[in-house]
């Protein structure tokens, strides 16, 4: 079917794939998308697009819609000392 030479070179594109999905492997950065959920204490001052802006990177009203839903809130609905979940 296949000459020595190329399954030599078969072998050959196969460890090198295999290398590389390795190397990704080891040195690839966590994304932080899946965080252990952590607990928050509300501050005065305190909303919830601060908290999610220090939670989370980029937009926060993603992050907003994160804590709103694993906590049953409604916009505006904070206390002060009020504890939050933040998935």
């Amino acid at each position: 079917m296949f000459s020595s030479s190329r399954l030599s070179l078969i072998g050959r594109i196969l460890l090198l794939a295999m290398t590389v999905l390795l190397l990704w492997a080891l040195f690839a950065n966590d994304s932080g998308a899946s965080r252990p959920a952590a607990r928050y204490t509300v501050h005065a001052g305190d909303t919830l697009w601060s908290i999610a802006a220090n939670r989370y990177g980029g937009d926060p009203r993603e992050g907003i819609w994160r804590i709103e839903h694993a906590n049953s809130l409604t916009r505006g609905s904070l206390v002060v000392g009020q504890q939050l979940l933040l998935p």
